[in-house]
């Protein structure tokens, strides 16, 4: 049996019709490169003639030296009331010079008279037209069966006379499109299997959507049962539930399975490209999704933790480096010994269980997430904490005092803010005062101010994230209130947390943590 399978990426075109996403030819040029890099067999670049962006991306995609992948441009078959030579929606694929073009025709009778408003005969001559048109012009077709599924469940005769014509015409590879997403893997098994009963004979694609939650499994299912392509997109980004995600059937098929999809040395950049395409269409990669979330490898319970550290398959069922992911061991109320050694090990520090402190350490670790502390997203004041607790801190800067005034007069817009800060640094004070957009900034940029001229590294840090949460809700506006903080300078992201009664002591926190980050591993950098 051939274990080749072909990799065929619609990210740039299924992809993009995710809700809020928005997408620039440069971005899909980037993406295109970065797909390329990584190893599939086709892109699918867009619809040309519907948007002058698509047209664009066309021209210029041309001028990419891509070593993998072949561009595909996508449409439709011709029109009813037009000869193929005179649609431009055909015409229009010829123009994108692709050495690969895909087209899909109705395979649902309901779709044909309600939709195209034809006759079902008539759009079998839609389908043969097409292919055999365009393949005078490219390299490769491929046809796809819009609402294969669906058609065939209500008329299975009439959806494989379609199958069948493209095949017929000389289509390349013949596509089974689940475009509603509403076929289960046990329905897609038989069907797959009566089509090849019935005599189809052409290389069997899928292109499954998410919308029960199937479309991986659907995919892996259609491989199984003899299909050699499989279209999909990064992240399953898609319309309505998503395509299926190629991020969780690449690695399936490769590592569980043994097929050939795209080079095995390439899964480590299963990751890095999952978060590069996130990174670009603006959408954010779920912390579950399997193998590149970043929760994927996670260990949160002591007793899950203690037990990957000794031997990893124990809670794990693939190594994370396999697809460029990492284990993590996170801290918690619901932390054990193995899981603070393990966390101080990433940050250079070699602890025994044996030691007191450790003990200490966990009871105060949970003692602290009880008050509402939440060291998960706030690694960085994680580090302190553990570095105070073994005497292994420096003090950078002490605390004199602070001050934050909000003002609003009658006729201002906003109201003004303005922060006094005094620290002492060795044995000399800073005083320094400094108006913001808001209290946090007002006293962020005091506190910068105060330490700049000692420690110049600052200038490089950048707050990009500030999240409030109500800890205690029951007490209303006399809660507790949780601030996480992200920041960043040319090297690194991190987070710090501060938990107080007051939101602008426990900002104040959050944002001394970052500072102290900052200059911590500045000086790590310095010693290496």
């Amino acid at each position: 049996m051939d274990k080749k399978v072909y990799i065929y990426d619609t990210t740039l075109r299924d992809g993009t019709q995710a809700e809020g996403v928005n997408v620039s030819v440069e971005d899909k040029l980037r993406i295109t490169e970065k797909l390329d890099d990584f190893g599939v067999h086709y892109i699918e670049g867009g619809w040309p003639g519907s948007n002058p962006k698509d047209d664009e991306y066309f021209k210029q995609v041309k001028n990419l030296k891509l070593k993998n992948a072949k561009i595909s441009a996508f449409g439709s078959t011709r029109r009813h009331y037009l000869k193929v030579e005179n649609d431009p929606l055909v015409i229009n694929l010829i123009k994108a010079e692709t050495p690969t073009i895909t087209i899909f025709g109705k395979a649902w009778d309901l779709h044909v008279i309600q939709a195209l408003k034809t006759t079902l005969e008539k759009n079998l001559e839609m389908v043969y037209d097409t292919v055999k048109f365009l393949k005078r012009y490219t390299d490769e077709v491929i046809f796809i069966g819009e609402h294969f599924f669906d058609g065939y469940k209500e008329n299975p005769s009439y959806a494989y006379k379609v199958l069948k014509t493209a095949e017929e015409a000389g289509a390349d590879f013949v596509v089974l499109a689940d475009t509603n997403g509403g076929t289960l893997p046990n329905e897609l098994e038989r069907i797959i299997k009566e089509i090849r009963e019935k005599g189809l004979s052409a290389k069997l694609g899928i292109h499954a959507h998410n919308d029960s939650d199937t479309a991986v499994w659907n995919s892996i299912v259609a491989v199984l049962n003899g299909a050699v392509q499989v279209h999909g997109t990064i992240n399953g980004f898609g319309e309505r539930c998503g395509n299926a995600n190629l991020c969780s059937i690449i690695p399936n098929l490769t590592l569980k399975l043994g097929y050939e999809t795209v080079p095995k040395e390439n899964l480590r950049k299963l990751k890095e490209v999952s978060n590069f395409v996130a990174d670009l269409v603006n959408l954010p990669v779920p912390k579950n999704m399997p193998y590149v979330g970043d929760s994927a490898f996670a260990h949160k319970g002591g007793v899950h933790a203690s037990a990957v550290i000794k031997n990893s398959r124990l809670y794990e069922h693939i190594q994370p480096e396999l697809v460029g992911n990492r284990r993590k061991v996170l801290v918690s109320d619901l932390a054990g010994k193995s899981n603070i050694i393990y966390k101080a090990k990433e940050f250079g520090l070699e602890l025994n269980e044996k030691d007191p402190k450790v003990i200490e350490l966990v009871k105060k670790i949970k003692e602290l997430e009880n008050e509402g502390y939440h060291f998960e997203a706030a690694e960085a004041s994680l580090e302190i904490l553990i570095r105070k607790h073994l005497g292994l801190f420096k003090d950078y800067f002490d605390l004199d005092s602070y001050r934050v005034l909000i003002m609003k007069r009658l006729g201002d817009k906003l109201p003004v803010s303005e922060a006094t800060v005094r620290i002492k640094v060795d044995d000399k004070y800073e005083h320094t005062v400094s108006l913001g957009n808001g209290p946090v900034n007002a006293l962020d940029r005091a506190l910068r101010k105060a330490l700049i001229n000692i420690y110049p590294s600052l200038k490089e840090i950048e707050l990009i994230d500030y999240k409030v949460r109500i800890v205690n809700e029951l007490e209303g506006t006399g809660a507790k209130i949780r601030v996480l903080v992200e920041s960043r300078d040319k090297k690194r992201k991190w987070g710090t947390i501060g938990v107080s009664d007051n939101i602008i002591e426990a900002s104040w926190n959050a944002v001394v943590d970052s500072f102290i980050y900052k200059l911590m591993k500045d000086e790590e950098d310095m010693e290496t």
